[in-house]
């Protein structure tokens, strides 16, 4: 028979090729059948349980245990589910003596007095026909971390022999268990830690965080469980303690809209930027205090508080509460934290955006993030790239040749030539080919804006700023940061912002509305107009020193009329683009219809003939599209220049355009309605030419 160093050796080897082998998934139970039945030869038994104490010493787990050929006793008490509630008391199972280091050895289960008052626990063992007990303490590193005991179903087996036995056993076996705890806990902690990182989704969908909170709860009771959550956060009126949001799984007494720091024991610590941690309210929160009083009226017992940091300042805290003692641990603080941590961004971000160095830093990450996830949505879904601009007509292959020859440069680009010519298309294909590609392009119709919102459009306003402002709202000069800012229908712009526009231009800085700090404007300008700027200069409509600042590096897009088979070739695209969209493939043009838009003169361009396909295409059985379906009928625009004969001597077009309003008017009695449809243009377009004109509107 071997001898007990043999056994012992043994053990140790066992434990070895277990460490040597450890794996994500360690199996307890094959680790401690292994270990029973080496140890049969020391200490006889048919159970083996190993227990691991907690952070405190007052509660515990189930390391592992061996149930022999009967039932497990202690599923989902395994100190590997890192679930509170499945930790023992010190004195269940009787083994608060040995994790205060005394061994302990149990003749008979059912005679030994200690059991009288545990009758529920004896029924249990004796179920388990367990009689006879040892178990003795474990020891790593010099300290007490849990019990290793041993059952029989033999009565009055062991002696002071297995005790000794059972400490070698333990000596042997107790450095391996703290450090199969300690790696499971580092797992542990680096699961929770990154889903504590997936909350800033969540946190950053809306500048309200008390709208999340219900999210929020949600994605934390997957990193630990909690009966309430409460947010507070330290108001900017004297300081209080503002609610921003609770959830609760009890219905009780509603939380305080407004609370006083004083109100609770554990204000001081938190003040300090202490995480507190409350194992036992009862005991350890002073009924003295009216917010500690409303704690114990709704049942809490644990309670886990994290102060909200603000650049070294606490201004809040985040609360969680469970309804049952020493719930929250040591490991549960850190991500506490953690949560905290992600909140105070989002706290940032709705009230402090601009004052805490902290969220400007991540408020300009996360804007480069979202302005590069815009820009490549752009460039995938619209594809605007010079190789892939249709047309090849002299005139239209010499204004995309000078595009290509300043779009690598910063220089502001003015784009010129009639309503529908694909001024749009070109500004982004320069902006694709810049060294700014990867930045945002953002375009604004300054046509399409009152007058009265397009200053906060394009600089931004702060809050209160006028009425109805109840946000900070960046505009889009910041919106375009490291990008191109397109400005359509630039001539369209009142006297007073073509000014602002020019600082811009000239200093690179401005101002949001209602705002005092300045603000870079790192953009590269592109603008368009299909007005004759010079003219509307020569007019007094427009300023000459803008005009000049703008005009930098005019390009003139041809009308569709003067580029030839482009019409053809533009009609197959949309054909093919929108025939796709519509379900209707690719019926392609007949011949009358290629004839019908090589005649026609396209006074809208580009946008006109787009149009007259789409209408086709609606129409049509799935055939070629034919002239009919084209339904196209030349109509003179109502700003097109008239026939020289038609106009005064010396009259110019700006003139002769607010004499013909003027007439409509008249004939209309003042009545924009009827003016605009005697004009054939809309209320807005008329409106927008009656301030540019200078006339009553």
């Amino acid at each position: 028979m071997p001898s007990k160093e043999h056994v012992l050796a043994d053990l140790l080897a066992c434990v070895a090729a277990f460490a040597q082998s450890l794996r994500e998934t360690f199996d307890p139970r094959h680790f401690l059948a292994e270990l029973s039945s080496r140890a049969q030869r020391l200490v006889p038994h048919d159970r083996m349980l190993i227990a691991y104490v907690d952070e405190a010493a007052s509660t515990y787990t189930v390391f592992a245990e061996h149930p022999g050929e009967g039932p497990p006793l202690h599923e989902g008490r395994y100190t590997t589910d890192f679930d509170p509630a499945g930790r023992y008391t010190a004195d269940d199972w009787d083994f608060d003596a040995v994790l205060r280091g005394a061994p302990l050895l149990v003749g008979d289960v059912q005679s030994d007095p200690r059991w009288t008052d545990k009758p529920a626990a004896r029924t249990r063992l004796l179920a388990a026909r367990i009689r006879a007990r040892v178990a003795v303490p474990l020891y790593a590193g010099g300290r007490i971390i849990g019990a290793f005991a041993l059952a029989s179903a033999t009565p009055d087996l062991y002696g002071e022999e297995h005790v000794v036995a059972g400490r070698q056993i333990a000596g042997v076996i107790g450095p391996f268990v703290e450090n199969v705890v300690h790696l499971h806990r580092e797992r542990y902690r680096a699961r929770r830690l990154r889903a504590v990182s997936a909350l800033a989704p969540i946190l950053g969908s809306s500048l309200k965080i008390g709208d999340l909170l219900e999210r929020l709860g949600e994605a934390l009771h997957a990193i630990f469980d909690f009966d309430a959550m409460a947010l507070r956060v330290v108001n900017q009126h004297g300081g209080e303690l503002e609610l921003v949001g609770a959830l609760d799984t009890q219905e009780g007494p509603r939380y305080a809209a407004v609370a006083a720091p004083g109100e609770y024991s554990t204000s001081a610590r938190l003040a300090d930027g202490e995480t507190v941690l409350i194992h036992d309210a009862d005991v350890e929160l002073d009924p003295a205090y009216a917010g500690d009083r409303r704690i114990l009226a709704r049942g809490r017992k644990s309670l886990l508080i994290a102060p909200l940091l603000f650049a070294g300042r606490v201004d809040g805290y985040v609360y969680f509460a469970k309804r049952r003692r020493r719930w929250y641990g040591e490991a549960d603080v850190e991500v506490a934290q953690a949560v905290a941590s992600q909140i105070v961004i989002a706290v940032q971000h709705q009230r402090l955006a601009e004052k805490q160095q902290l969220l400007a830093v991540v408020e300009a990450r996360a804007r480069a993030l979202e302005a590069r996830v815009e820009s490549l949505r752009g460039a995938l879904g619209d594809r605007y790239d010079f190789a892939n601009v249709i047309g090849r007509a002299p005139a239209f292959v010499e204004t995309l040749e000078q595009a290509q020859r300043v779009a690598p440069t910063e220089t502001t680009v003015l784009l010129t030539g009639e309503s529908g010519t694909g001024k749009e298309v070109v500004a982004r294909a320069i902006h694709h080919a810049s060294p700014r590609a990867e930045g945002p392009f953002v375009a604004v119709n300054c046509a399409a804006l009152p007058d009265t919102l397009i200053e906060s459009e394009l600089f931004g306003h702060e809050r209160g700023a006028f009425t109805g402002a109840d946000k900070l709202t960046r505009g889009r000069f910041e919106l375009a940061a490291g990008g191109t800012l397109f400005l359509d229908e630039i001539g369209e712009l009142m006297p007073g912002l073509q000014a602002k526009l020019l600082r811009v231009l000239q200093e690179r800085q401005y101002e949001r509305v209602g705002g005092t700090v300045t603000l870079t404007a790192d953009v590269r300008l592109i603008a368009a107009t299909n007005r004759d700027l010079e003219q509307a200069v020569a007019d007094g409509r427009f300023r000459e020193d803008l005009y000049y600042r703008l005009a930098v590096f005019p390009i003139r897009l041809p009308a569709l009329r003067a580029r030839d088979d482009d019409v053809i070739l533009l009609g197959e695209h949309f054909v093919r683009e929108i025939g796709a969209k519509l379900g209707k493939g690719d019926p392609g043009l007949s011949r009358d219809a290629r004839d019908a838009l090589l005649s026609h003169p396209w006074p809208g361009n580009i946008r006109e003939l787009q149009n007259a396909i789409e209408r086709a295409l609606i129409v049509s059985d799935g055939g070629l599209i034919t002239a009919a379906q084209l339904a196209l009928t030349v109509k003179r625009e109502p700003h097109a220049e008239p026939a020289p004969a038609a106009r005064a001597d010396g009259e110019s077009l700006g003139a002769l355009e607010r004499r013909t309003i003027e007439t409509a008017l008249a004939r209309a009695k003042g009545n924009k309605s009827r003016t605009a449809a005697a004009l054939g243009i809309t209320r807005m377009q008329l409106y927008t030419r009656l301030r540019r004109f200078g006339l009553p509107g």
